[in-house]
């Protein structure tokens, strides 16, 4: 009996132990042999065993041994490499996909393990960080954008998605700026030549590049250039720029500029694929003829760089123009080879350079003991063969199967679960400038190098309360446009039902007519209000906003995806114009 008693007793406590991690089972590890691997550190393949557990590399050899009770994979006759980099790529909604699961699928199905997004608001860092852990990814690296006024990346976008500097002390105002949304890295749009079929955008000055580099760098943060000339691509070397990720194209690069990048020890990101003669490429756009006709000098100046030590990284610009996610990856890596690197080059650069550059080397980029298990099975020898890396069977991320060639996963949903929409958007009542909603307005929509100017004021009411003022000195051009959106969650990430509302109501003070403008999955919705004389309260119910786009292809107002409501001014070129705004929401029938 007493053994019976000790028994139950000692089975409870290891029970606990279990229970409690105290006794925590050691993970089962997965096991790759009888593989050749391409290692990435220089080495030449050789044929061995990888073991995977708790996400890392824990042996990696021709003499490593298999654990009992290991899965097994066996490896023979394919390749075992580390999963591919893309350090320039845009998850933008006009991008080829466009949804966020979609896009992390054919990154996962080319074998491209690590990524960086340049395409989003600092707004949508957090929302979109969270959103992808629940969707099968691989590491996405979120990079806040800064540019000059005027300059490429100011031309779209308003100063909450890039930061607009011009000295010294604004760059480090805006770095500071950035640090509370922890982008993982900065892109910097130094230059603002336009492939000489335009006048230049604006230009960054080196001294203001020095300092928004020291601050970055004191705050931990690496920067990429969109730097696209020789003679700026020195200067970026000059001002410690940690890579330059575009092709310098304008000109042979000078002994001066290259000493200058060697010095530097900068890595260099072609992006080749973006500027590729391609078959879908609308050659009547003179921009396009310009890009196309400087390739031969992207290729001229990469085999100089590379010839001269500076070590390549890859990106693609994916997201932009025709340039399709995943796909982009695996051309960058075929046209490296066709400009004169070697395919094992190229497959370097793919993985622990472009590792190297993002300061990743330590923690995955290569097969080592104690990485992190991101790789990839590949049927073939693509350091013989480089367009073998189009055959790519199992991708691993952090030693879990993301990705089976033979089994492809359905599609996650595209979105994220529609939210409820509240009925008031914002009342203007929060010190902090954020809306009713914890979101942040955007006061910018004027797209293009010749910008209208606009200011906003939350301002105090005679009769208590406050309402949003907003002014703008129209752009002298066809057509200007000023005004303020609203997201409806937090950087517009999550889409917003409002089929319980009728349609939107505000007060308006203003003179004129003024577009009520909704942002939806679907695109574009907009409806015209006026105002007269004195504080109004105006109402525009769904069914007369009309789509913005094709009118032969719009498509159903499902009231079920809404992103943004706006308000907006047009007036002719250089003019002014003017709103104030208060209670602007949603309103329903009773």
């Amino acid at each position: 009996m007493h053994r019976l008693i000790y028994a139950l007793l000692v089975a409870a406590f290891c029970a606990v132990l279990l229970q409690t991690g105290v006794w925590a089972a050691a993970p089962k590890a997965t096991v790759i042999k009888n593989v050749e691997v391409f290692d990435a550190t220089g080495a030449a393949p050789w044929r061995g065993t990888v073991v995977i557990r708790d996400g890392r590399i824990v042996d990696a050899g021709p003499k490593a041994k298999v654990p009992r009770g290991a899965k097994v994979i066996d490896g023979k006759g394919r390749a075992l490499l580390p999963g591919l980099y893309d350090v320039h790529t845009h998850w933008s909604p006009r991008g080829t996909p466009s949804a966020l699961p979609e896009i992390a699928a054919r990154y996962l199905a080319a074998g491209v393990t690590t990524v960086n997004d340049f395409h989003q608001a600092p707004e949508a860092f957090a929302p979109r960080r969270d959103w992808l852990t629940s969707v099968p990814s691989p590491h996405v690296n979120f990079v806040a954008r800064m540019s000059t006024p005027g300059g490429h990346g100011a031309d779209w976008s308003d100063q909450s998605t890039t930061k607009w500097v011009f000295t010294p002390e604004s760059a480090k105002r805006a770095v500071q700026e950035l640090l509370p949304y922890e982008p993982d890295y900065i892109k910097v749009f130094t230059d603002g030549w336009r492939y000489g079929t335009s006048p230049e955008e604006t230009s960054m000055n080196e001294e203001t590049l020095v300092a928004l580099l020291d601050e970055a760098h004191a705050n931990g943060l690496r920067i990429l250039t969109h730097t696209v000339t020789s003679a700026r691509g020195g200067q970026a070397a000059r001002a410690g720029v940690d890579i330059i990720a575009h092709s310098l194209q304008d000109r042979a690069l000078s002994e001066e500029d290259l000493a200058d990048i060697v010095a530097s020890g900068l890595y260099y990101a072609p992006t080749l694929a973006i500027y590729e003669p391609r078959g879908n490429l609308d050659m009547e756009n003179a921009a396009t003829r310009q890009r196309v006709w400087k390739y031969g000098l992207a290729e001229e100046n990469l085999r100089t760089l590379f010839a001269a030590g500076v070590p390549v990284a890859l990106g693609t610009d994916a997201g932009i123009g025709s340039l399709v996610h995943g796909e982009g990856t695996l051309r960058e890596l075929e046209l490296l080879v066709k400009a004169g690197l070697s395919p094992t080059d190229a497959l370097i650069a793919g993985t622990a350079n472009s590792a190297a550059a993002l300061g990743l080397l330590e923690d995955r980029g290569t097969i080592e003991a104690g990485k992190r298990a991101d790789l990839i099975l590949v049927d073939g020898k693509p350091w013989e063969t480089i367009s073998d890396i189009r055959k790519i069977s199992l991708v691993f991320v952090d030693g879990k199967l993301l990705h089976d060639a033979a089994k492809p996963a359905p599609l996650p949903p595209l979105t994220l679960p529609v939210l409820t929409a509240q009925p008031l958007i914002d009342d203007f009542e929060r010190e902090d400038g954020r809306t009713a909603l914890d979101t942040l307005a955007v006061t910018d929509l004027d797209f293009g190098a010749e910008r209208s100017v606009i200011a906003s004021a939350r301002r105090p009411l005679p009769e208590g309360g406050h309402a949003l003022s907003v002014s703008a000195q129209m752009a002298r051009k066809d057509k200007p446009m000023a005004g303020v959106v609203f997201p409806l969650s937090r950087g517009s990430v999550a889409p917003v039902d409002v089929t319980a509302y009728e349609g939107v109501s505000l007060d308006l003070f203003g003179e004129g007519e003024y577009t009520l403008r909704i942002l939806t999955l679907t695109g574009y919705w907009e409806a015209r209000v006026s105002a007269g004389k004195g504080w109004q309260s105006l109402s525009a119910p769904f069914s007369a906003f009309a789509f913005t786009g094709n009118p032969e292809s719009a498509p159903a107002w499902t009231g079920k995806d809404l992103l943004q409501v706006g308000v907006m001014a047009s007036r002719p070129g250089g003019e002014s114009a003017w709103f104030e705004i208060d209670n602007i929401g949603f309103y329903s029938a009773d």
